[in-house]
């Protein structure tokens, strides 16, 4: 039987979201792997180990801001893009908002940002991004960053989960239309990972389930079937497995990646 390949030589990544976190690892592994990436995120953000991973692969991997709801801006994303690179064979969705409160007390404007960022500016990003693929003749690999939370409903949590649905919806029906294009379309659903995101997560569950800093977060941990929180790391490694030639005949699908917290 054939081994997996995943070298990724050759290969253009786009990776929105990709100044911290999950995103950032997503593009440290597609980088080491062989790939150039142009690494893009809201403009104020570019922290100094997004800066160290340009200097290292200069060249290679190249930084763009842009608001992913500025749709002008994304054309402006892409247009970068091939400049540099000339096609786009990976897109990575990534980009995303969290909040959270009682259904009671939810707000019109935390359901308008979260459904922006979310849902509208990830379906935007990747018709956009298939757009070019089909112009350019790639079979391309779309990835969306779905979530635990969009496998199910929670009380506190009601908006983010219906965006994490939607992103599992949106990823299942784009897979059947440009599955004739041989442009494949998968979802990952991590669970609770360590990233930056989780002292605002920490902060919002502290403040409605009246907890002291820092108590959810080791609970949710804890209560993971492995015991952990998982690291960007492993979620990375799932995102280059579905970017890889190894998963070219996976399409419709969302990984859970979350320690067993999901069984589907």
């Amino acid at each position: 039987m054939q081994k997996s390949n995943q070298d990724l030589t050759n290969k253009v990544a786009l990776i929105t979201g990709a100044a911290g976190g999950i995103g950032l690892a997503i593009a440290e592994t597609y980088l080491a792997n062989g790939a150039q990436v142009m690494l893009t995120d809201y403009p104020q953000k570019r922290p100094e180990t997004m800066s160290k991973l340009l200097e290292k692969y200069p060249g290679q991997a190249l930084y763009i801001g842009c608001d992913v709801c500025d749709f002008d801006g994304v054309d402006q994303v892409i247009i970068e893009t091939l400049n540099a690179f000339q096609k786009i064979d990976i897109l990575v969705n990534n980009a995303a908002v969290f909040d959270l409160a009682p259904v009671i007390e939810a707000t019109e404007d935390s359901f308008d940002r979260l459904f922006s960022i979310n849902v509208k500016a990830l379906f935007f990003m990747m018709q956009k991004v298939a757009r070019k693929m089909i112009e350019l003749g790639v079979q391309g690999r779309i990835i969306n960053m779905a979530s635990q939370a969009g496998r199910r409903g929670e009380a506190l949590v009601s908006h983010y989960c219906a965006t994490k649905a939607a992103v599992i919806s949106y990823t299942q029906s784009a897979a059947l239309a440009f599955a004739e294009h041989k442009i494949t379309v998968n979802a990952i659903s991590p669970g609770v990972i360590d990233t930056p995101m989780w002292a605002e997560v920490d902060a919002l569950f502290a403040k409605y389930e009246h907890l002291q800093l820092g108590e959810k977060k080791i609970a949710v941990g804890e209560a993971v079937p492995l015991g952990y929180m998982g690291q960007p790391e492993e979620v990375a490694s799932v995102a280059l497995f579905l970017a890889s030639a190894g998963a070219s005949y996976i399409t419709a699908q969302t990984y859970n990646v979350d320690g067993g917290n999901v069984m589907s």
